[in-house]
Order: structure tokens, then sequence, then C-alpha cells
């Protein structure tokens, strides 16, 4: 089954996904609720946003709350009502939902707005404003105290691809905007607000320079030509922050590529071997990694070897990158970072 199923298309169950237990079940109606055949005993009801089809997540049937885990962090949506926009929202909250597994895996704090009006996660979903005379309000993607905002025509493949083009990026997608956009709601909390600033200016710079200078001087310059010594992608060259950001969504990548790899029994990585010299299976759970060396240790080769595939098949890289070992000190203190909260279950 995949992360977006509702049916099993063996059974004809439905489907839902308990989101605090990070498991697929199949699903009896149980007089307007839910009884998940994962854990029976308990009943459940779907999030509101399943009447569009655009989530199959579950909540606690007394929950006071109509909408998921990642759904009630919803400030603002697009006009369901023009077909267009409900199926680039679809894509929106699929990538969105990909998102919420990662932070949830790791306890990473996340409260919506109303548990903290100032500073809570929050998504607006918008569109191009068209004005009385022609012209036309774009909408910018990007993140300020706790709210990401994403222009929905993100979600349509061919936009995306002119935009990434012209844009000369080498990997663009919805998953990697909300991995990056979260990436500088993280900076504030876990580096400012807990004290981390020093030892990540020594790692990213000094990210007091002038922020609107920075991406102007990038846009007219663009990196450096030895940036792949030091950043992860060529953006991150642009200021700190974006530097940060690009590298926590790389960790992200790194993370939930490799446990999705392992579950379909995709291993890359030799055995080790024990005391005796004999070669044992590792047991490499990457959400709970000692190390940001021993994910990259797993996902170089994973890498190499997917991209081979891809270029056999007349498809371009499916990571485009390099991580040389500046880049490696700072996945280990995103790493650090992370670990910091409390382990997940």
């Amino acid at each position: 089954m995949y992360f977006n199923n509702t049916v099993c298309v063996n059974c004809d169950r439905r489907l839902g996904y308990l989101p605090e237990r990070f498991e697929m079940s199949a699903l009896e109606a149980d007089g307007g609720r839910w009884k998940a055949l994962a854990v029976p005993e308990l009943s459940y009801v779907s999030c509101a946003n399943s009447q569009y089809e655009a989530c199959n997540w579950l909540l606690p049937a007394d929950s006071d709350n109509p909408l998921c885990v990642a759904c009630r962090h919803n400030q603002t949506v697009p006009d369901l009502s023009a077909p267009e926009y409900l199926a680039n929202w679809r894509k929106i909250e699929l990538a969105k939902r990909h998102l919420f597994y990662s932070l949830m895996r790791w306890r990473l704090p996340m409260p919506t707005r109303s548990e903290d009006p100032e500073h809570g996660l929050a998504f607006e979903f918008l569109a191009d404003i068209a004005k009385n005379d022609g012209m036309v309000e774009p909408v910018l993607t990007g993140h300020n105290t706790g709210l990401i905002t994403l222009d929905i025509a993100e979600a349509d493949d061919a936009e995306r691809e002119k935009r990434r083009v012209s844009m000369q990026e080498p990997y663009r997608t919805l998953l990697g905007h909300f991995r990056h956009e979260v990436g500088h709601y993280y900076w504030e909390r876990l580096v400012r607000d807990r004290g981390n600033i020093d030892r990540c200016r020594q790692l990213f710079g000094d990210e007091t320079q002038d922020y609107d200078e920075a991406l102007k001087r990038y846009y007219e310059t663009g990196a450096p030509a030895n940036w792949q010594a030091a950043f992860v992608s060529a953006y991150a060259t642009a200021h700190p922050w974006e530097d940060f950001a690009e590298t926590w969504a790389h960790y992200i990548h790194m993370v939930d590529g490799l446990e999705t790899a392992r579950s379909f029994g995709i291993k890359v990585r030799p055995a080790a071997k024990n005391a005796e010299g004999l070669a044992v299976e590792l047991e490499f759970q990457p959400y709970a990694a000692a190390s940001a060396q021993d994910l990259v240790e797993d996902w170089v080769p994973l890498t190499v070897a997917i991209n081979s595939v891809n270029r056999s098949i007349g498809q371009p890289d499916f990571y485009p990158f390099v991580l040389s070992p500046p880049v490696i000190d700072k996945l280990q203190f995103i790493h650090e970072l992370i670990h910091a909260e409390p382990p997940a279950a």
C-alpha cells in the first residue's frame, strides 16, 4: 500500500492512516465511525478533508477538532470550487503529509496557530491574483515566523518544470519546498530560541548579513564556481539561512528515502562483520541513526545505484547532489538539533 491509498485493491476495504501509530490500517464502518483493524478496540473518524479526497488520515472519534494533526495547520486553502485548484491542492496535501510524517517521527515541536498564535506552524496555499488592470500579483513561496506560503501553481508539473529550468535548479519538488521552508521555521525554534546560534554561524555563516541584498546578489551573479566544495546546492550559497534550510531539507530527504528503500528490502550497504569475523546483517533505522555519517554511508551508494538505474532508462538523476565533507559537518549539526528532542517511539 502507498502512503496516499484510501482503498485496498486486494480486498476492497477502506484504508486510513493512523498518525499516532505511523501505520496504515484497513477499516470497517462502525455507526458513522471507523473501526481500524490495526487497533479494533478504538474508534476513529476521517479527517474532514477526506470529503475532498485530499486526506486519508484518521483521528480519534472523541477528538474536538474535525481535522487531522496535519490538516489543522492549514490557515488558507485555495478556492476548492475551481477544479484546477482542487487538483493542485490534493497534490499539495499529499506532500505536506509526507513532511508531517517526518516531523512526528522525531517529535519535533509543531504547535498550531491556535496553540501558539505568534509562532505556531501554519500554511497558506495561494494562487496568483489577477487585478482589474490586467496585472498579476504573484504569490511568493516562503516562510515568515511560522507561516509558510506556497504558490499552488507549484503543484502543476509543467509549471514547476518551467520554473525549475528558468531558475537553473537541478531539483524542484513540492515535498522539497515543504522541507526547505520548514527548515526556516526550525532555525527559529531550534537554533535561535535554544541558544545554538554561535555553533550555527561557525558552519553556515553570519545570518545577520542583509537577506534581501544577499538574494539580489545571488540572482544577479549566481553561485561561486566552486560552490559544491562546501554547499549542498547552488541556492544554499545565497545566504546562511538558505544554506541551513537547504541542508535541513536534504537531511530529511536522506532519512526518509533510506527508510522507504529499506522497507522495500533495498539495501546497498554491505553487511558488517561481528567479533568472529562473520558477516552480519545491519539493522539500521534511519530515523534513529547515531550520526549523519551513518546516514551518508548508506545514502551515497543508494543514490549512485538509483541514479544509474535512472540513466539506464533515459531519466535524469533522481538525486543530483554531492555531499562534501563540509556539507556532512552541516548535516551533523542538523542531526544533533533534531535528536536533542525526545527520541521517536
